[in-house]
Parts: C-alpha cells; structure tokens; sequence
C-alpha cells in the first residue's frame, strides 16, 4: 500500500471519484483495491467537493476531536497541521501523527477560487519583463549561473530573450538595451514583478523604483509599472513564455559559447516563436501581429543607455587590475593607483579618472577564472622599459668609471649602432681589468675613430702585454686569487744541460 502523501495521478483521482459516487464503493474498498492508503483516497474525495458517502464504520480515536479542529481552523485557517496536533495531544488524542494530517486536509476550509479577468491591451502599449533561472554552466575552471532575460510584447506576443551569467543591474540594463534593439523600438509601458532591479520598495500601492530604472526609462521615454502581489494574470504573457523557452528553446540545447547561446535564441524568437498563432487572434502569426505593433512603438533615441558596469579598481606593483575572479593588464604606467573599470557581458575597458576620455585597456571579457588577460602591447612596453632602465643604470656606471666611454657611446648612437651589446661588453672588460685600464684603452680607439669592441680588445691587449701583464681571460674560470698569480718559466737550456750529462754518464760505463 502506498504511503499516505504519494502522489495521486489524473487516472487514479479520476478513478476513485467514479468508484465512489458512481459505483458507491465505500473509501476502504477503494483503498483496498487500487492499492492506496484510506487517506489518500480521502483526501481526493474531499478535493473533489461532492460529500462524501457515509458508511457506517467504526469508531476512529479522532472523532471526538474532530468538533475542537472544526472551531479552531475557523478561527485561524492557515494554522499548521503540526501545530494542531500539539493542541488535541494536549487535550488527551492518542492517535498517531501521520495520519492526522489528511483528517486535518479534509477539515480545513477552502478559499473559494478566485476569477480573473483577460487582459487586452492596444499594439504597442505594453510589454512584460521577468528574469528566470536556467541552472549552471562551466566555462573552463568556472561554474556560472545561467539566467534569461525575457520581454514579451503584449499585443503582438513578440518575445526577446537574452542570456547572460548574472541577474545584476548591468544584465539588467543590458537585457532592454538589446530588446530595444531587436525591436526598433520600446512599447509605452514596461510590467514588472517585484524585482530587486525594478523595484526598491513598496507599501500598497505606493511603489519606490531603483533610481537607475527610472534612468532608463527616461532615456527611453517608457513608464515602468509594477505588478500587482499575487496577480499571475498581470504578467501571464511573460510567465507562459518563459515557460515556452525552458521547454521550446533550451531543452537539449547544444551551444559552445554564451554569444552563441544569444544568437540562437534571436533566431529562435524570429523562425520558431514568430510563426505560432496569436492566441486573441488566430488568423495572425506573432510575426504578423508584430508588423502591425510595430509603428505604434516609441522611438528609440539616437545613442543607447550605457550599461556598463561600472567598479573602481587599484593596480597593485604588477601592472594588472582584479575584476571577477581575474586580471586584466594595464600600462605599466598606471600601477599602484585607482582606476575605473567599465564592464559588460563581453568587454572589460579600464579608464583613468583623471582623464576619462583616455582609454588605457580594452580586453575582451573572461568568464573563467584565475585567468591572466593581456594586452600584448602593455607587456612589451613594460620589457622595453625594463631594458631601457637597465641600459640607463650601465650608461651612469660606465661614464662614471671611464669618461671616455660617453663619447664613444654618442658616435656608435649617430651611425645606429646596437648600444646595448657595446654597454655589456664594455662592463664586462670593466669587471675585468678595472676603470684606468679601460679608460685608456677606450680613449685611444676613440681617438683613432674605431668605435669596436673588438678595437677596445687590441688596446687592452697591448696596453697589458706593455706593462708586464698576462691577457685578461675571456671566461674566468674560477675566483680563486690564486689564479692571478705569475709564474715564471725556466729557460730550456736547463733541460738541455741536464740531457747531455745524462748522455757523457752512459758512455763511461760502457
């Protein structure tokens, strides 16, 4: 037998009213014969609004309490079943838990369904906006939600969806810059439910926009207007249409980005939604219905509403700036210092805001994370400045050391030549046979007009090899002092002297 609170199919309610008042079996029969708890079947009788049949039965231990649940769910309807079961423990009932909560279902009073009006409204009046939730996606390292802005044309039921990672303000903006876009115009008034984005406040009828709505619709000459609580029938067009994209568009929907997703969806709205009937009117396509709204849209203005984010950011030692979950490079001659970060779903561009019509980075967009986003130009001019500080730092040292070397340096600049390999070399023989040595070896090549190393090299050479000295070696081979040391090397005449007395020693003994 199935548990007390199991769902109950369309066939097996229908089947439990027609046996009860057609054929009159009484609840344990039925219970007993479709494998159900007489709870259950109860609780349908009950939902169905024809009085049960009474049969004659035995005493149930909640009969003399059902007069005290009566009286106190008059009083107080929504009251809990826990809570009521609390009540009649207190006052002796012994039965069980489980089962008090279909006697107190069948005993509660039953708000009286509430009617509704159809709503019509003339092309162009109105359009209704909601957000919905769409699960997760994983973009590399990344899990994103996934939510779908929809504005549904009222009239005509021309529908716009948009996708995007985040159900924030800039989504939000961005979500009816597009729409706008995609219908080459805005109706008159916007509908929306009590969405943090729209809605700040609300007191019955008074009702506190976000002053960034309010912006929107001035630039765009719309009014906003919010529903109704518990009014499905306000927005019902919006409400069946994201239905109708959950089920119609994004079920088993292959996509490989979220620019893909977009641009399906558009085409989806166009090829699929546009051809269905108008439900007022079903000798017109949506499509059709459309082009009749159409001109009695509003205008849209020459520029759009900026929907950017937008977020003050600092870049540390490192030139790059920190915006959802990763970095994004700008010149390094803007580290440690705050900067203004414009953000949208597909651009991140960074502003100073000492000069905001200069724009220092345009990148596009990551949805991964820990991601390291580069402007190729930004790290070339950060190595190009690195170089030129180093080269600076050898230039100040070597003058200082040799003075000789500057002049040197000013003609190599004049003919093009590569400084940097003349600044290194020219170090090095500095480490090497110290400031004197190299100041005249350089003076003399620059007198001579041979601007090489290799020139500095035969100067060294001599100037050494004239005052006693060995060569400098290319590669030193160890720092060891003893390496220095000159070692004075015996005539060969010692050898041959030693050669021949060997020699006259043989001859005598033989």
């Amino acid at each position: 037998m199935s548990a007390p609170h199991s769902p109950v199919t369309a066939e097996e309610g229908a089947a439990i009213l027609r046996l009860h008042h057609v054929e009159g079996w009484p609840v344990g029969t039925i219970a007993s014969q479709l494998h159900r708890h007489h709870d259950t079947v109860e609780r349908v009788l009950a939902h169905g609004g024809l009085p049960i049949m009474k049969h004659p039965r035995r005493g149930r231990l909640v009969d003399p309490y059902v007069p005290f649940i009566e009286e106190t769910l008059a009083k107080y309807p929504r009251l809990r079943a826990s809570r009521l079961w609390a009540m009649v423990v207190a006052r002796g009932y012994t039965g069980s838990k489980s089962g008090f909560r279909a006697i107190v279902s069948r005993l509660r009073p039953r708000r009286a369904a509430e009617a509704f009006v159809r709503r019509s409204v003339l092309p162009g009046e109105e359009a209704q906006v909601d957000w919905a939730h769409f699960g997760k996606i994983t973009v590399g390292r990344a899990e994103r939600p996934l939510f779908a802005f929809v504005m549904v044309l009222a009239f005509s039921r021309m529908r716009f969806v948009y996708f995007a990672m985040r159900a924030a303000m800039p989504s939000f903006l961005r979500g009816h810059v597009e729409a706008f876009r995609f219908f080459g115009a805005a109706p008159r008034v916007i509908l929306y439910d009590n969405l943090k984005s729209a809605v700040l406040e609300r007191e019955g009828d008074a009702v506190r926009f976000h002053p960034t709505l309010l912006a929107l619709a001035g630039h765009y000459r719309f009014e906003p207007r919010a529903c109704a609580p518990y009014r499905p029938n306000e927005k019902g067009r919006v409400e069946r249409a994201i239905r109708d994209v959950r089920e119609g568009f994004f079920a088993a929907r292959d996509f490989t980005s979220l620019e893909d997703l977009n641009a399906q969806a558009r085409a989806w709205c166009l090829e699929i939604a546009g051809e269905r009937r108008v439900p007022d009117a079903k000798d017109k396509t949506v499509a059709e219905a459309f082009a009749e709204e159409r001109p009695r849209l509003v205008a849209l203005p020459g520029d759009d509403f900026p929907a950017e984010e937008r977020v003050v950011v600092t870049s540390g030692k490192t030139p790059y700036v920190r915006f959802d979950r990763n970095d994004y490079s700008v010149p390094h001659t803007h580290v440690c210092r705050s900067l203004t970060l414009l953000a949208s779903d597909d651009r991140v561009r960074v502003i100073d805001p000492e000069a905001p019509t200069e724009l220092l980075a345009d990148h596009k967009r990551s949805f991964d994370r820990d991601q390291r986003i580069e402007h190729e130009g930004h790290v070339r001019a950060l190595v190009e400045e690195k170089r030129r500080a180093h080269q600076s730092r050898g230039f100040d040292r070597l003058f200082s050391a040799a003075p000789s070397t500057r002049t040197m340096m000013e003609k190599l600049a004049e003919r093009g030549a590569n400084l940097g390999a003349a600044t290194s070399g020219l170090l090095q023989l500095l480490d090497r046979v110290g400031a004197e040595m190299l100041e005249r070896a350089v003076a003399e090549v620059v007198a001579r007009d041979q601007l090489q190393l290799r020139a500095v090299h035969f100067a060294l050479d001599r100037l050494r090899y004239e005052a006693g000295l060995a060569p400098p070696l290319t590669v030193p081979v160890t720092d060891d002092a003893r390496a220095n040391m000159q070692v004075r090397p015996h005539a060969l005449s010692t050898y041959d002297r030693l050669h021949a007395e060997d020699d006259g020693g043989a001859d005598g003994e033989r």
